[in-house]
């Protein structure tokens, strides 16, 4: 089964997934994320900070899919295990959505089509949602650099395209309050987990 955490920056992804590597530890799940789980996702974070053409970043990030996709994704589900990766392919189409717009019609559909045919869709998506005022207020404390796209406008389209794929997919989504206990998301999100998991003995 494969599930992936999404969000805008800002909303406890990272908190999220820490917990639940305790909470979930039993049923021996694999941890993995986009971009950094491949050497291309390095890349990825190189190109980020040197604020390369949009179109080349894109295409980067899905590079970096494929190759998880390849080392990750389909052996960890090849051998039955519970696979949780910390964003995805919805974060591409909910990022390159905003990024590549007006360079490409219709850039969401663009980067779907990109990946139509050979993407695994994820069995189960947790979307965590906050205003973007208060994701903006986490990361100016949390960090001292911001990525180019960590911006209000950015991240207030960014979490507009999150709920119309959401929308258009409400049996895989489950929105998640991002404001409230960290304790209380990693405890209701474990136990999703664990019933969705049963489900598909």
């Amino acid at each position: 089964m494969l599930i992936t955490i999404e969000g805008i920056d800002g909303t406890g992804k990272s908190t999220l997934i820490k917990n639940l590597k305790d909470q979930l530890s039993d049923l021996d799940p694999v941890f993995t994320r986009e971009p950094g789980s491949t050497w291309i996702g390095e890349m990825v974070r190189k190109g980020i900070a040197e604020n390369i053409n949009p179109v080349s970043e894109a295409l980067l990030f899905t590079a970096d899919h494929a190759a998880h996709l390849e080392t990750v994704i389909r052996p960890g589900l090849g051998e039955g295990k519970i696979v949780i990766s910390d964003r995805y392919s919805d974060s591409r189409y909910a990022y390159q959505a905003s990024t590549l717009k007006g360079l490409i019609p219709n850039p969401m559909e663009w980067m779907k089509n990109i990946h139509r045919g050979w993407t695994v869709v994820p069995d189960l998506t947790f979307l965590l949602l906050i205003p973007v005022e208060d994701a903006i207020e986490r990361l100016n404390r949390d960090r001292k650099h911001h990525e180019h796209f960590e911006c209000m406008s950015t991240l207030e389209e960014v979490k507009n395209n999150y709920i119309t794929l959401a929308e258009e997919e409400p049996e895989r989504f489950v929105l998640v309050d991002a404001l409230m206990d960290p304790a209380g998301i990693s405890e209701f999100v474990a136990g999703e987990i664990r019933r969705r998991a049963e489900i598909k003995k």
